[in-house]
């Protein structure tokens, strides 16, 4: 694989969740040894660490369960990253925790993922875990879920036992409102069946398998969304000031939403002033047009006091909103609970503004879907919908509209510490 079709291939990020034991590590480890994507040397490291710890078989989890504590536990702690490419795309999986206490962990991991491999032991069926992560893959937007009922081997390669496990999820589905497009694939990650090949132990299932699903999902941010608002948030103005440019001013920035063209009017957030796109460049090379999420300078007809943390906003398409005033769900990470009226900095991802949590609506019993009291404060891995104030107007979108302007994170002041993330509603 030549180096500028490597680079230029679409790139997947997907996330792994279920609950404990039910594969997730060797999952992977399986994908990673049948496309070939691990290195002689890791491999004869896995079989060493297989023997030593009296295992019967190479065991493919140590591939992915990189922490002590994980591999003497045999449970995914934290989120472990890895990558890898087939000749039609590249990857980046998280490999997400599937405990209780690490619902933390799989926010951080998935909240980037273009898909969801939730994992289903084929002996237990849906479980509370399976409700948890289902749940908040849906939270976060993430647009496709592979339901992998896994360890098929252990059910005797059962139709009937699939097709219980399919309905019951499908049923959890529809209470839970999930909007997300679903796959249901029967594989056993052990030996590789329905994995990267078709099983010829499951006859009866005529889908694909999950690798032939990852390389051929649709990719929703890859080339833009002609009917999506506009967006590019500025993170850099370009001057260079020297005698080759004298008057040359650019803003960079990466686009989260929609499509930009030479030409098209634009509005600029928080101030409100408008011109037109006089030019857009990438690097060295000049374009006619650019899409989501490509890196991008742009030029402008008009000279307009923008800075780092403004918006530019399309003039079709639903406007962005820009208030102190933010509902939002949030997943509480530390350790500290959450406190109200305390001063936190409230960040999103290229402005920033001092702010406080003001009232909490309700906390999230994620197993059950019920809403419960918060009593006043948010212990770590709580999920709950909260109002907060900012000291100055932040400019935002709702996250089911927007995963990257609708979203925002927590940071203690004291510590510098990232206390929380949230998804936000509305002001």
């Amino acid at each position: 694989m030549d180096t500028n079709g490597y680079l230029n291939m679409e790139l997947l990020r997907f996330t792994t969740a279920g609950s404990v034991d039910d594969g997730k590590s060797t999952l992977i480890g399986r994908l990673l040894y049948d496309s070939k994507s691990i290195f002689e040397d890791q491999l004869e490291a896995v079989k060493q660490a297989s023997v030593s710890r009296g295992n019967e078989e190479v065991n493919l989890a140590l591939l992915t369960d990189g922490l002590r504590a994980e591999r003497e536990q045999g449970i995914t702690i934290d989120v472990a990253y890895r990558y890898f490419a087939t000749p039609k795309r590249k990857f980046i999986i998280a490999d997400t925790p599937g405990h209780i206490q690490y619902t933390r962990n799989m926010v951080t991991g998935a909240s980037t993922a273009d898909l969801a491999i939730i994992l289903i032991d084929a002996r237990n069926g849906v479980v509370e875990q399976t409700i948890r992560h289902s749940y908040i893959a849906s939270l976060l937007g993430i647009p496709y879920i592979a339901v992998c009922i896994n360890k098929m081997d252990l059910v005797g390669f059962d139709a009937q036992r699939y097709g219980e496990i399919r309905t019951q999820y499908l049923d959890m589905v529809n209470q839970l409102n999930i909007r997300a497009e679903l796959s249901f694939i029967p594989i056993s990650a052990k030996y590789g069946d329905n994995v990267v090949e078709k099983s010829a132990n499951m006859p009866w299932y005529e889908d694909s398998s999950l690798m032939r699903l990852l390389e051929t999902v649709p990719i929703a941010h890859k080339t833009g969304d002609e009917n999506e608002a506009m967006r590019l948030l500025v993170q850099y103005v370009i001057r260079p000031i020297s005698d080759k440019f004298p008057d040359y001013r650019a803003y960079a920035g990466r686009l989260s939403g929609g499509v930009l063209r030479v030409g098209d009017k634009i509005t600029v957030y928080p101030s409100g002033m408008t011109s037109t796109v006089k030019a857009i460049m990438q690097a060295d090379k000049s374009l006619d047009v650019a899409y989501t999420p490509e890196s991008v300078s742009v030029l402008l007809n008009d000279d307009i006091d923008i800075s780092r943390g403004d918006c530019l906003v399309g003039v079709n398409g639903e406007k962005p909103y820009m208030s102190q005033n933010i509902s939002m769900m949030c997943c509480w990470f530390n350790p500290t609970a959450m406190q109200l009226n305390k001063r936190y900095i409230i960040k999103t991802v290229v402005a920033e503004s001092v702010g406080a949590v003001k009232s909490i609506d309700y906390k999230l019993e994620v197993s059950t879907m019920r809403q419960v009291e918060a009593n006043g404060e948010l212990q770590m891995n709580d999920i709950a919908c909260v109002n907060i104030r900012t000291a100055n107007p932040l400019v935002f979108d709702r996250y089911a509209e927007n995963r990257t302007t609708g979203s925002l994170i927590l940071i203690d002041p004291d510590t510098f510490e990232t206390v929380g993330a949230g998804m936000i509603i509305g002001a």
